[in-house]
């Protein structure tokens, strides 16, 4: 699978256009504010539906505008197709094939990863933007992990009103509760066993583009200690039990997949407090890779990858390495940069929002 071309509307401080690319390398180059990540992150909002830049929909539109389209064609298995979002009122219109869609079927059907200089927030910030970004890795592979994912955030918004409205005792609190326990207990089982596969892959990366000598893993912390995975249910059956009261007095479920965490150690030490920053960009890049991994081998195909401001990653030596790694892959790589560097690829300047296409 590969992107042929976009087409977008109003989307930040791009000049509204149509782009057509190769299905190996684009490289995207012009100064500061001209628009480079901007039209990268056009490629993930129609793809997804998302920003990586913003959780506020409406930052991703130009100023003073009231909607913003985007429009992606793609080849897969030698068929052309296309997706659209359309974005107007607040809300947003999916489409495939030009035929109105729900998200859950637009959910999925090309797999994009990207790599932009705020990915170091993944250790460095919250464990809901680590879960966050869990969540959306993991059902990119699984899409029976998103459907629970759903479900769970459901039952646990009535399982909450319930708490706080003092209505435990009521039958109904009872099936809903068991049902929180049994789709905690399938949410953990899946982390756990994506986490341990994932893991393996990372520390491979890590050794083989940064350092070899260095042992990379990332660890799964759910909000109640499991020692066998096989007895998640049970044991969180018990535990939730005991805290009943404690939810009473704070009017909210206080554990559950909604309070997991993950953690990066690198040489057996937590990265968030005792590596540097370039090893912290090293350690999400090696996750991204190891992301790559595990869609190829869940999926049988392998994800579009955007990487934004390359240069102020890696150097030279690693610039090279990285990309000799895509090739190999035979992946669709898009790029951004401040400089233009010497590599076999298709370019684009951009200026002033204005993308020219060179030949």
């Amino acid at each position: 699978m590969y992107l042929t071309g976009i087409n977008y509307l109003n989307i930040r401080n791009l000049i509204s256009a149509k782009c057509l690319f190769s299905k190996k390398i684009n490289f995207f180059y012009g100064k500061n504010g001209q628009g480079k990540t901007s039209l990268i992150e056009a490629i993930y909002f129609g793809i997804t539906g998302k920003s990586f830049r913003t959780s506020n929909i409406k930052n991703i539109l130009k100023y003073n505008a009231k909607s913003g389209a985007v429009f992606i064609q793609y080849t897969e298995k030698d068929m052309e197709k296309n997706i659209a979002l359309n974005y107007k009122n607040g809300k947003k219109e999916y489409f495939y094939n030009k035929n109105k869609i729900m998200y859950d079927e637009f959910f999925g059907k090309i797999n994009v990863i990207s790599f932009i200089p705020d990915d170091i927030n993944l250790i460095m910030s919250s464990p809901s933007t680590r879960r966050n970004f869990f969540d959306y890795e993991i059902s990119q592979s699984n899409f029976t992990y998103y459907s629970k994912l759903k479900e769970f955030n459901q039952i646990l918004k009535i399982r909450n009103k319930y708490i706080k409205e003092r209505k435990h005792k009521t039958d109904i609190f009872k099936i809903y509760n068991d049902k929180f326990i049994e789709i905690s207990s399938e949410i953990m089982e899946i982390r756990y066993e994506y986490i341990n596969k994932i893991t393996v892959l990372l520390n491979l990366n890590y050794r083989k583009l940064f350092n070899n000598k260095t042992e990379l893993y990332l660890k799964y912390i759910p909000s109640v200690e499991i020692v066998n995975i096989k007895e998640v249910h049970n044991i969180f059956q018990e535990i939730l039990n005991t805290q009943l009261e404690k939810d009473l007095y704070y009017g909210y479920t206080s554990i559950g997949p909604q309070k997991d965490d993950f953690m990066f150690l690198l040489s057996g030490l937590e990265s968030k407090n005792f590596s540097s920053e370039g090893e912290k960009r090293s350690v999400i890049f090696a996750l991204k890779i190891a992301e790559i991994d595990m869609i190829i081998k869940e999926k049988k195909e392998a994800p579009i990858f955007l990487i934004d401001d390359i240069i102020s990653f890696f150097d030279s030596e690693r610039q090279k390495k990285v990309i000799e790694y895509f090739k190999k892959r035979n992946m669709q790589l898009f790029i951004t940069s401040t400089e233009k560097i010497d590599i076999d690829a298709k370019f684009f300047k951009i200026e002033e929002g204005v993308l020219y296409e060179e030949y």
